[in-house]
């Protein structure tokens, strides 16, 4: 059956992988991107490929442009079948916002879980939410997240995002489901050949499509049907634990508290 698919940050990496793999199936695709050229570019390469395909553009590092582009996806589509939050930052010459916030809070964690919240009409129930977690996870400083205290390190930043992202996943996968659609947290896989990953370390251990087919099996198999809130790690190919506070309800609800603030 033909699904109505939205994927963030799909013009490169893992995002443009599973893109490709969701238009030869002959799915509708929405892809978003920040760079209109490039966007444009993407999306002419994912119709050649035959995919029904509608581009969007916004900076998820601005959290007034991701509400526009959930009033703008909202206005085009009356439904979705599944959101793939897998735009994200590690390095960044500008850690800090215009609003004071660090970016990989931003587009890492607070923007996915805006759009979602946003695009839970579209999604109902049946739909599908899935988000690009890692096997980098840290301790959340919630100073950090409210962007009252910096970071100094970009790695130690993306890991608490991501750590962050988990557990908002969890939150509402598990604690909420009568409230919205299925919820996951997916690791794609460590060091895959990205750009992100070239810039950070400078080496790869394996290629995109590995996370690409995890994201397609997260989107469409039986195998996820069950599996709202969980965190598969495809490191081990399988789902599993995250990090130790992503299972305790009090740090889950501090962090909780201040992404809603």
């Amino acid at each position: 059956m033909t699904k109505t698919i939205l994927i963030t940050g799909a013009t490169d990496g893992i995002g443009l992988a599973a893109a490709e793999v969701f238009a030869k199936e002959g799915h509708h695709l929405l892809i978003h991107g920040r760079n209109p050229q490039k966007t444009s570019d993407v999306e002419r390469g994912l119709r050649e490929q035959g995919g029904s395909v509608r581009s969007y553009i916004a900076d998820l590092s601005r959290l007034t442009e991701v509400d526009t582009l959930a009033d703008q996806i909202a206005a085009n589509h009356p439904r979705l079948d599944a959101l793939i939050n897998n735009a994200g930052v590690l390095n960044a010459s500008q850690p800090r916002t215009e609003s004071g916030l660090d970016v990989r809070f931003v587009v890492n964690t607070l923007a996915p879980y805006a759009l979602t919240q946003r695009l839970v009409p579209l999604l109902g129930s049946s739909g599908r939410v899935i988000n690009l977690s890692s096997a980098a996870q840290s301790p959340v400083n919630v100073a950090a997240l409210r962007g009252q205290t910096p970071l100094a390190d970009d790695m130690e930043a993306y890991s608490q995002s991501k750590l962050a992202l988990t557990m908002w996943s969890r939150f509402l996968g598990r604690y909420h489901p009568e409230h919205g659609p299925f919820v996951v947290a997916v690791n794609p896989g460590s060091l895959l050949a990205t750009k992100m990953v070239d810039e950070a370390f400078g080496h790869s251990r394996a290629g995109v499509e590995v996370g690409a087919n995890i994201l397609h099996r997260a989107a469409t198999s039986d195998a996820f049907a069950d599996a709202s809130g969980k965190y598969f790690d495809n490191d081990v190919e399988r789902f599993s634990d995250p990090h130790s506070d992503a299972l305790d309800d009090q740090k889950v609800n501090e962090v909780m508290r201040a992404i809603d603030e």
